[in-house]
């Protein structure tokens, strides 16, 4: 049960690009205060839910993030993979659940998606959801048809992230415009799906321009259900990999007033610490859900990336009083 002993706060989609940039300026005990009391008053501060996160077509992108192991336009010596087969995705859903995993993401390197591929991912969807687990899947820029057939089949969530701030979006990719994402969450909300929205910081932008970026999240028709921030694991050969080497990323302080931003401009989305996790201390960690993180991938793997292994989540959650969100 929420904590209804706070004042009530107000859902708001009006806040101002001032009023965020405001709160990360606020001293850091008053701003996790702030963001704890309001993840109080909707969710249970002891619970999170917990994903896992499979890729099913890797590699090959023709989008040039310059985060991403997975693109064509970087030589990072990750191999390009098909469409994987039903059966074996199914395998690993059943894996995901068995270890505890509410939510299976499903995860295709394209640029967007091709109508000729749906029905397979129809099919897959539909068997996943079958076996009792949310499930969500991040496939690119959809159109409204494609939108309503994968609802059909049984997604729950789909997966589109604005990455970065509108002023710094160019700095980041220069293949998608930053309309052509807004695009895809609107065809995704048109349809009645829950939209999985969120972005990357460390990748060399400015605090304003973490304001900025939650503020676009803040003012949407409906912020997004699930709001990943993640924080820039450096990959070699890529653009930000390399910059990151010089500019560094964002201190563990930094991270832990964004994550309290969101919550508090985001009250009801599920704020998950997503990339970045194997980096991070317990310490960190802990903080991350003081400021109102209620969400995490498990597993040893993200799509590419590495994440902390069963084990030491299941350590983490012990030794912070932590348990799996009531679904």
């Amino acid at each position: 049960m929420a904590d209804t002993a706070h004042p009530f706060v107000t859902v708001r989609h009006d806040w101002s690009q001032a009023e965020i940039a405001a709160l990360f300026d606020l001293p850091f005990m008053e701003l996790v205060y702030r963001a704890a009391t309001v993840h109080r008053q909707f969710f249970d501060p002891s619970e999170v839910q917990l994903s896992q996160l499979l890729s099913i077509k890797t590699g090959g992108c023709a989008e040039n993030c310059g985060y991403c192991s997975q693109s064509a336009h970087h030589k990072t010596g990750l191999k390009a993979s098909k469409l994987m087969p039903v059966d074996e995705v199914l395998t690993a859903a059943k894996a995901a659940k068995e270890g505890g995993a509410q939510r299976f993401c499903m995860g295709a390197a394209w640029r967007d998606l091709k109508d000729r591929d749906v029905p397979a991912l129809a099919e897959m969807i539909s068997e996943v959801k079958a076996l009792g687990l949310e499930t969500c899947a991040t496939l690119g820029m959809i159109t409204p048809d494609q939108a309503k057939s994968l609802k059909d089949a049984g997604l729950d969530y789909y997966n589109h992230n604005l990455d970065t701030s509108p002023e710094y979006y160019a700095d980041v990719v220069t293949t998608r415009t930053y309309q052509e994402r807004l695009d895809t969450l609107e065809a995704v909300r048109e349809v009645g799906m829950k939209t999985c929205c969120g972005g990357i910081v460390g990748m060399g932008e400015s605090r304003a321009d973490r304001a900025s970026f939650l503020h676009q999240l803040a003012t949407l028709p409906a912020h997004p259900d699930s709001l990943p921030i993640n924080n820039l694991v450096p990959v070699s050969n890529t653009p930000l990999g390399e910059l990151s080497k010089i500019k560094g990323g964002v201190t563990p302080v930094e991270f832990v007033r964004t994550i309290a931003v969101a919550r508090i401009v985001c009250p009801k989305s599920m704020v998950r610490l997503s990339a970045g996790r194997n980096e991070m201390s317990e310490e960190l960690q802990a903080l991350c859900f003081m400021a109102g993180a209620n969400s995490i991938f498990v597993g040893d793997q993200l799509l590419t990336t590495a994440n902390p292994e069963r084990g030491t989540d299941a350590h983490l959650m012990q030794s912070l009083g932590l348990r799996p969100m009531t679904m």
